[in-house]
């Protein structure tokens, strides 16, 4: 797992589709909330956790490669090959003395002709595929929930994806509170080109209704009365 200090990223993969999301921070109050989201190509993008400026060196290079696949072979890159690729260039800077090593892990979430995928990068030039993973700063919060819940993802429709997927960012948040501001969703799967949601407003109401129905029954539970003791039922049958 990498550790970063700016970004938590989570990703959850079904049969059919991957669904990536990320924690946008802000440096103070005057700053905009940089992206941490990026697409590759239609079939693959990215979320990075760590220095956004190495991000987007790897995320232009990403692009190229896969402009260059498909003028060549007229077909999309393999979302393996262009992992490997990419742990190939990240590993050599580790070994130039006149370089430094990317100080960015990524989270490379894509669907192929061998289906959907998602692979974690290291500065050092490892990387791993993943069922659900999270990294950045306060990740941990988020994997503690991915490991009680990626079990119910393998079957799981987009819809719900993006709930676990939102759910997880919660449980990083600072102040626990997901705005339309503060984070982003993408996903990617079998007919379904990679979509950067531009509105989170509808599922991010959707979470708030899910958590305030349990809040209103315990509410409502509360006010109820409680139940006759058995002498009261015995002079009531009297």
């Amino acid at each position: 797992m990498l550790r970063c200090h700016n970004l938590t990223s989570f990703r959850s993969q079904s049969d059919t589709h991957v669904v990536i999301a990320a924690l946008k921070r802000a440096d103070n109050d005057l700053s905009s909330f940089q992206p941490k989201v990026f697409k590759v190509d239609s079939h693959l993008g990215i979320a990075m956790a760590g220095l956004t400026a190495d991000g987007r060196v790897l995320c232009r290079y990403m692009r190229s490669e896969c402009v260059n696949h498909r003028f060549v072979y007229e077909s999309p890159l393999a979302t393996t090959r262009l992992v490997t690729q990419i742990a190939d260039k990240s590993q050599a800077n580790t070994q130039r003395s006149w370089k430094r090593p990317y100080g960015v892990g990524l989270l490379v979430a894509g669907h192929d002709s061998t289906g959907p995928h998602l692979f974690q990068t290291c500065p050092s030039g490892n990387f791993y595929e993943f069922k659900a993973m999270a990294i950045g700063a306060r990740s941990q919060a988020s994997k503690t929930y991915l490991e009680k819940t990626f079990t119910t993802f393998p079957g799981a429709s987009l819809e719900e994806l993006c709930r676990h997927a939102l759910l997880a960012l919660r449980e990083a948040a600072a102040d626990g509170e997901l705005t339309a501001k503060n984070a982003s969703l993408a996903f990617v799967g079998k007919d379904t080109p990679f979509t950067l949601v531009e509105d989170l407003q509808p599922y991010l109401q959707a979470l708030a209704a899910e958590g305030a129905q349990p809040q209103a029954e315990a509410m409502a539970a509360e006010a109820q009365p409680p139940p006759p003791q058995e002498e009261d039922a015995a002079a009531m049958e009297s």
